[in-house]
């Protein structure tokens, strides 16, 4: 059998190790913020497990005191990573009331009262209220999806409250050995085997959770122009995929307007590249100020720019299209200064049953209506009007008797 004291440097080495990876990914993406929690969580119980090596070498339940309300600070910062990985408040307050709360228990029952059975309740009542808390946050799904990570750290969770509660029921029971850090025992050894075992596979979900999140940044930075922030081609083309697959099974149409910023090559050659670089930054500023939440603001080339307008109609589509032209009206002096003439053309075309799951006609027929207003002087809107379907209506089948 395992004695208690290599069982705890295992547990030490073990989470000695997850801290410095934790660490690792704190460094590499700092904006994971959720990482500071879990790295000092990690940290933190390397400091309990030390602390709870003290009671083989003293009979005193000092260290036990000090060790106990350590693990329950530990699991309160993981707890609180899960809250910080979904964007949720983290509750000092409640971490320091857990925590005193623990510490004044676990002081009442080894000074004034001793009673170990007591101190197993308070001690595991402390680990389990924190993790119980983050349940609802990591075993839903989100957008419809199952993250795997936060599931499987959500179903450990539940295993490590269940082992609590087992040890409780089995202490106020008398009914197996007695589970203590203090005596050595293969319950016990078996006790810390577990813990250990369920501890660093909670810490794999939250990596899991970790990768998943690293994952959807890197492919949302695929699906973004970087000099404006806003959609790239890429992203157009995908969501206007999916939207004209979705219209042609609902037949509920959608539209697309085609921006071209007028005259663009002039300013870049006369005010330079850095003032036409100001200039797209500041039309995608002004464009967003008219569109809805939902639509689509893309940049498809150089001064090219495509706005998707799901559940819209030509007309709706054009009224857009004309607040956006508006707009950089009124603050074109806000680009670079009023010597540089900033306004824009726009094409609007309607999604129907002849353009059907096939995006590239729908954005040939807005490419249509800007090329006639560019030709009709620039600094205006014109729509796609389709004309009668090239292929004729068939005559109704008759069936004869």
């Amino acid at each position: 059998m395992l004695n208690v004291p290599t069982l705890w440097a295992a547990f030490i080495i073990n989470f000695l190790a997850l801290g410095l990876i934790w660490a690792y990914i704190l460094h590499s993406y700092p904006t994971l913020q959720a990482a500071r929690y879990w790295t000092g969580s990690a940290f933190t119980i390397v400091g309990a497990a030390v602390l709870a090596m003290g009671t083989t070498v003293t009979e005193s339940l000092v260290p036990l005191l000090f060790a106990g309300t350590t693990a329950v600070l530990a699991v309160c910062l993981a707890a609180m990573g899960v809250r910080r990985f979904y964007g949720e408040t983290v509750p000092w307050g409640q971490t320091a009331a857990i925590a005193a709360l623990t510490f004044a228990g676990l002081s009442v029952f080894i000074f004034a009262y001793d009673s170990a059975t007591i101190r197993i309740l308070i001690y595991s009542a402390g680990l389990s209220v924190p993790l119980a808390l983050s349940l609802p946050l990591l075993l839903p799904k989100r957008d419809g999806q199952v993250n795997a990570g936060a599931r499987l750290a959500g179903f450990v969770v539940i295993v490590i409250i269940a082992v609590c509660a087992f040890r409780v029921v089995d202490r106020l029971l008398q009914a197996g050995s007695n589970f203590t850090i203090v005596h050595s025992s293969a319950p016990q050894s078996v006790m810390i085997l577990a813990l250990i075992f369920l501890s660093m596979v909670c810490n794999f979900g939250f990596l899991l959770m970790a990768m998943d999140r690293l994952r959807n940044e890197v492919a949302d930075l695929a699906l973004m122009d970087d000099l404006t922030g806003v959609g790239n081609r890429r992203q157009l083309l995908q969501r206007l995929g999916e939207e004209c697959a979705r219209s042609d099974r609902s037949g509920q149409p959608f539209a697309l307007l085609v921006i071209d910023l007028d005259n663009f090559k002039t300013i870049n050659d006369t005010h330079g590249h850095a003032a036409g670089d100001a200039c797209l930054q500041h039309f995608t500023l002004m464009a967003q100020t008219r569109l809805r939440p939902g639509d689509l603001l893309a940049r498809t080339g150089g001064d090219e720019f495509c706005v998707m307008l799901p559940a819209s109609t030509l007309r709706e589509g054009a009224v857009i299209g004309r607040r956006i032209i508006e707009v950089c009206r009124e603050d074109a002096a806000g680009c670079v200064g009023n010597e540089v003439p900033l306004s824009v053309s726009i094409g609007v075309a309607q999604w129907t049953r002849d353009i059907g799951a096939f995006p590239d006609r729908l954005i040939a027929a807005a490419d249509h209506a800007l090329y006639v207003a560019k030709k009709e002087g620039r600094d205006r809107l014109s729509v796609y009007e389709p004309g009668p379907s090239l292929v004729p209506e068939l005559p109704p089948l008759r069936l004869h008797a």
